[in-house]
């Protein structure tokens, strides 16, 4: 069955034609008829304009091995894959297409430039799905959904007319963040703070009535312009006597400002008095309120000062920033200028420039009345976080929540289905497009100009993807989904939405587990980014070295809510593995023939196979375990140790020497390996399964490995003696500069166990290539031996026939002793500790005892050994 199988393993050769026929054979297909219980992951939707990246193949690699586990376990499991319209991002690449053509969407007009994004999206939306299917994606294609699609954009304007009309979605003047340069609203949660150098001015306002000035401190000069007031607070002595005068503004005579008192305002910053402005600070917008304060906007769209910043009218918010400063400076007003001031600015998360607080009338959702349900499904244990932690996080956030701004001043997205009747004034929602008022009847009508935020149709994807607002059977099946995987940075982006919409409008959760996992950064811990050069092009990696390879190394580094290192070299390691896997699995199907043998009675079975039998069941225990609380990295970890280590480097080794009797647990351990491993790494496993399974179908639809009744502790002890004799006699010719090839005659003084050590001597004999072996009740005298203890106080002697340093071996055996002593010494410091011997299970305590006193006899072998040799 090896025939056609390539000495080495080249995955470009198979990945894409395993996936092709995946595909044909319409194995991804999930059926909400299906008698089998569902179990269903929704694809967070990357942006229509996004290439794959090394986030994206992270969450995609544990969606996936997630959705081939349930399918393998029986369940009806449905990936349903899709992308989204990401509004402000797309517009922005036609936008540059267009700045390209010296032209722009003003020129183009609305519905010309809206149907420009449309064909844009159609060339190049699909990029990202091909990439997807690189990786192996197991993702039921037939079901792929886009936010704009027309079902979606249905169960939107749903949505929006519903939340309308219960008074949660309302319009308002308030206070929110503007991006300058995208010429938009943008979300809290859209805005992106960094540390920059800046400065702190302290300057002064004089009193009004001429007695005296007020002090205050800002670090943008330029909203001064603005201001309508002072602020203290009221429990500041320095200014009790102040609250209720007035100060004049410098630069507008007219205007007359009071001096206020409220408790938001920080003593500890600046002089503790703060200038109010309330158009374009957000704590000074609910203090102005509060105080009844007059909002001036200084700003236009562009952040360029507007008719209400007097004589700096037209200059930009920093050219203004520089000119008024210049201004109050002759006029003795300013006490103080600190630079750099390092102070935290919000910066749009798109285009990165820094975000503007401004007054302006947008559509606004209330939250508190959403957020509340959204704890208690937490507080319930409706919804479980993994980890644990990201639930306070959740929490937190959701108590504090303020209402969302989900207007946007751009082309590209729902259009609001919101109608402003020019007759009488009514405002109404409506979910198909109006032509006349439904108040008045009048023709008159014109619908908002806004868009939604690419966020309102995102929350709705567990819900509006199955059909929503229909009853389908998809919904009925398929709703709730069983996990969310996803990144913490998006936590109250996306996961907290959704969980509000899916309690609103489907009175139940949108998931049962949210499984939080970190971002990807380098080898060396850094966050990946194009200007440091250090992006990993997940692309590329799967050219070099397979989908599988990129897989399991992403898969190996992952810890649930940890960010993880990643480096090509770990890549090139996964591909190793992949490696060690296709050539043990050529050993056995070059062993087995035509044959495919089934297991013998356990009495038949040797210690060897009893043994990598026991591990294997360990083995999959763990690993379901550990996946079971989404930990891939854990549950890796242990398949690469059995793998690569206990069935690869010590069973295959040990088969060698009875090859026909080794058959059928070569067979058994191989076919459970495969399907363990299958989720993560599907395209070897799937070409292997095919030639040791032949005509057994897919290994997708193969049963998951169960743990069976196998494990032998005892065995496992046993082995674990056998092996560290063979260790332990490996590194005796290593530090002896004995080629391991080279075979030497050697003596155990076994004790205890030397029926054991007989029945296992061929073994041991083979794997450490020895010439000879001999189990004896005392060691003669070094003289040409060297020697070594193992852990259980098997004493090791090989005949070097005179080679030995006697200098070398006495060094070598005074650092092994230096070694016990360290182990005696930890041991017998927490026997000593009574808090330890206290509070620690039994099992444990007796456990220690049993190594302190194994750690004494090896002391004392190694004390006798080196007087042997006159040391």
């Amino acid at each position: 069955m090896t025939d056609g199988l390539p000495k080495a393993y080249q995955p470009e050769d198979i990945e894409r034609r395993w996936y092709e026929e995946w595909e044909k054979a319409d194995l991804f297909r999930a059926d909400s008829s299906s008698a089998q219980s569902p179990y269903t992951i929704v694809l967070p939707p990357p942006n229509v304009t996004g290439a794959l990246h090394m986030g994206h193949a992270l969450g995609h690699t544990l969606m996936d091995a997630l959705t081939r586990r349930a399918r393998m376990q029986g369940q009806e499991a449905l990936w349903l894959p899709g992308t989204d319209h990401a509004g402000i991002a797309t517009q922005n690449v036609v936008e540059r297409e267009l700045k390209k053509e010296g032209t722009d969407r003003h020129q183009l007009g609305r519905d010309a430039f809206v149907q420009r994004v449309w064909e844009w999206k159609h060339e190049y939306g699909g990029r990202i799905l091909d990439q997807m299917r690189q990786l192996g994606d197991a993702c039921d294609w037939t079901r792929e959904r886009f936010t704009m699609d027309e079902g979606l954009s249905r169960a939107v304007r749903a949505v929006f007319v519903r939340w309308f009309d219960d008074g949660l979605i309302y319009r308002g003047n308030r206070i929110i963040n503007w991006c300058p340069r995208c010429e938009t609203a943008l979300s809290d949660i859209e805005v992106e703070h960094e540390d920059v150098p800046g400065e702190l001015v302290t300057f002064r306002y004089e009193l009004a009535d001429g007695t005296g000035s007020i002090a205050v401190a800002t670090t943008r000069m330029e909203t001064m312009l603005g201001d309508t007031g002072i602020f203290v607070h009221p429990d500041d002595e320095r200014y009790r006597d102040l609250v209720g005068k007035r100060v004049r503004h410098p630069f507008f005579p007219e205007r007359d400002m009071p001096i206020v008192a409220d408790e938001g305002v920080d003593l500890e910053f600046g002089t503790g008095a703060v200038k109010a402005t309330p158009a374009h600070d957000p704590l000074d917008f609910e203090m102005g309120e509060r105080q009844g304060l007059e909002k001036i906007n200084i700003f236009n769209g562009t952040a360029h000062v507007n008719e209400n910043g007097g004589r700096f009218q037209g200059l930009d918010r920093y050219e203004a920033r520089r000119a008024v400063l210049e201004e109050l400076d002759p006029l003795g007003l300013v006490d103080a200028v600190e630079r750099p001031y390092v102070h935290s600015v919000g910066h749009c998360y798109r285009c990165h420039t820094e975000v503007e607080p401004w007054l302006s009338l947008q559509w606004f959702v209330r939250m508190e009345p959403l957020a509340k349900p959204a704890m208690n499904v937490v507080r319930e244990g409706r919804m479980r976080f993994e980890p644990k932690r990201f639930e306070k996080s959740y929490m937190d956030w959701l108590a504090n929540i303020r209402d969302w701004c989900i207007s946007r001043q751009i082309w590209w997205g729902h259009r609001i289905p919101v109608w402003y009747c020019d007759d009488c004034d009514a405002v109404f929602a409506s979910m198909e497009d109006a032509d006349v008022c439904e108040k008045c009847s009048s023709s008159n009508v014109r619908q908002d100009t806004d868009v939604l935020d690419t966020w309102f149709s995102s929350q709705l994807w567990p819900f509006s993807t199955l059909g929503w607002p229909d009853e389908t059977a998809d919904l009925d099946f398929f709703y709730p989904t069983s996990v969310m995987v996803t990144g913490y940075e998006i936590l109250y982006l996306w996961v907290a939405r959704m969980v509000m919409s899916g309690l609103y409008f489907m009175k139940d959760v949108p998931f049962q587990d949210v499984f939080i996992h970190g971002i990807v950064r380098d080898g060396e811990g850094k966050k990946m980014s194009k200007s440091l050069g250090n992006v990993i092009d997940p692309l590329d990696m799967i050219s070099r070295y397979g989908a599988d390879a990129l897989r399991f190394s992403l898969a190996f580094a992952s810890i649930p809510g940890n960010d993880m290192k990643v480096s090509e070299e770990r890549i090139q390691d996964s591909r190793n593995f992949a490696n060690k896997l296709w050539n043990a699995s050529r050993f056995v199907l070059s062993s087995l023939g035509e044959a495919r043998p089934e297991l013998p009675s356990p009495e038949a079975l040797s210690i060897e196979d009893r043994w990598i039998l026991s591990r294997l069941d360990h083995t999959l225990t763990e690993v379901e375990s550990q996946l079971s609380v989404y930990n891939f990295g854990e549950a890796m970890r242990d398949l690469y140790r059995f793998i690569w280590s206990e069935f690869c480097d010590w069973y295959i080794e040990l088969s060698k020497l009875r090859p026909e009797a080794a058959a059928p647990v070569l067979v058994q351990v191989l076919d459970r390996i495969l399907r363990v491993l299958h989720p993560v790494m599907p395209f070897i496993t799937e070409e292997l399964w095919q030639r040791l399974r032949p005509g057994a179908g897919s290994i997708m639809r193969a049963e998951w490995p169960q743990p069976t009744d196998r494990r032998d502790l005892g065995v496992e002890e046993l082995m674990e003696r056998v092996q560290d004799v063979v260790t332990s006699i490996r590194r005796l010719k290593i530090e002896q500069g004995i080629p391991q090839g080279k075979r030497v005659p050697a003596a155990l003084v076994a004790g205890e166990f030397e029926a054991e050590m007989e029945a296992m001597s061929d073994s041991i004999e083979a794997l450490a290539r020895l010439d000879g072996l001999s189990l004896v009740d005392g060691l003669p005298p070094a003289g040409g031996a060297a020697r070594s203890v193992t852990a259980a106080g098997i004493e090791i002697s090989i005949d070097l026939g005179g080679l030995v340093d006697p200098e070398v071996e006495r060094k070598r055996l005074q650092d092994k002793l230096a070694e016990v002593e360290a182990e005696i010494r930890r041991a017998d410091g927490k026997l000593r500790n009574d808090s330890f011997v206290a509070k620690a299970p039994e099992a444990v305590v007796a456990k220690e005892r049993v190594k302190l006193e194994e750690h004494q006899q090896t002391r004392a072998k190694l004390q006798s050994q080196l007087e042997a040799l006159g040391g």
